[in-house]
């Protein structure tokens, strides 16, 4: 997918007001965050290993893992070792199912292990394209975007690579002021 086949850091803010769909429940993306092959954030730093094989894969793909071994985190491929960290999204169809697998619990997909649960991603989701009817990225609609630090990072915290919609409600977290 050429879109994809891009630096992470050029694609992420034009994820920003994406129409992320996965089987029936879906909505647009309000925030993301990019990691680069030589960005000591990234899991794609110090090469290709099993667990990150899906960033060294075709673009356009999903790569899944799962964060502190509890919550699975969805991001998009890019061009080699690249990838975009889906973080929040405002949610739009299959509310009652994105209830139902939060238990309840709101916010339902502030945050990327909340958006991946709302979703029912998990590591069989690793590796699939963006282009099925039933998990897709596609246009949305055009937000302004703000930038600003990566934020539940250790390293390379000050690269501003997170993006998110502009005065949106649906951020993990709000943006530092300008």
């Amino acid at each position: 997918m050429p879109f994809y086949d891009r630096p992470a850091q050029w694609v992420a803010p034009e994820l920003i007001g994406a129409w992320l769909q996965v089987g029936p429940c879906g909505g647009y993306v309000t925030e993301v965050e990019a990691y680069g092959r030589d960005d000591p954030a990234s899991h794609s730093f110090r090469g290709p290993t099993p667990r990150n094989a899906a960033m060294f894969g075709p673009p356009g793909r999903a790569y899944v893992y799962r964060s502190y071994g509890i919550h699975w985190c969805l991001n998009v491929v890019c061009t080699a070792g690249e990838a975009v960290l889906i973080r929040a999204m405002e949610p739009q169809v299959g509310l009652s199912q994105m209830m139902a697998r939060r238990g309840g619990m709101q916010p339902l997909a502030l945050g990327p292990g909340r958006l991946a649960q709302a979703l029912g991603i998990t590591g069989q989701h690793d590796g699939r394209p963006f282009d099925a009817s039933d998990f897709r990225l596609a246009q949305g609609r055009k937000l302004a975007v703000i930038a600003g630090p990566r934020i539940g990072i250790s390293r390379a915290c000050d690269v501003p690579w997170r993006f998110g919609a502009a005065g949106s409600p649906f951020l993990s977290r709000p943006f530092p002021a300008p």
